[in-house]
């Protein structure tokens, strides 16, 4: 009942493969701990919230925008209702 080369160097190549797909496995969880978060707000969360601030002042700049565009557009229209009373 003797273990043949053969077996030993399929079990070798096996625990090797084992070894790495193990290996891999814990950077994977490391990298997902840092992105995730591992009980502190992860990459992905600092990215959620810096995104929703943006999108506030998009927001808020967009408001602006129209207001403006709006006092710069009913100043033309005046200005070329009026001119013929301007250039008497």
């Amino acid at each position: 009942m003797g273990v043949s080369d053969r077996e030993l160097a399929l079990r070798a190549i096996d625990i090797e493969f084992q070894r790495e797909v193990l290996d891999k496995l814990v950077r994977l969880e490391t990298k997902m701990d840092a992105l995730v978060g591992n009980g502190q707000p992860g990459r992905v969360k600092l990215v959620e919230d810096k995104v929703s601030v943006l999108e506030r002042n998009d927001l808020r700049n967009s408001v602006h925008n129209r207001l403006v565009n709006g006092a710069i557009s009913a100043a033309i229209s005046v200005a070329i209702a009026l001119h013929k009373y301007w250039l008497r």
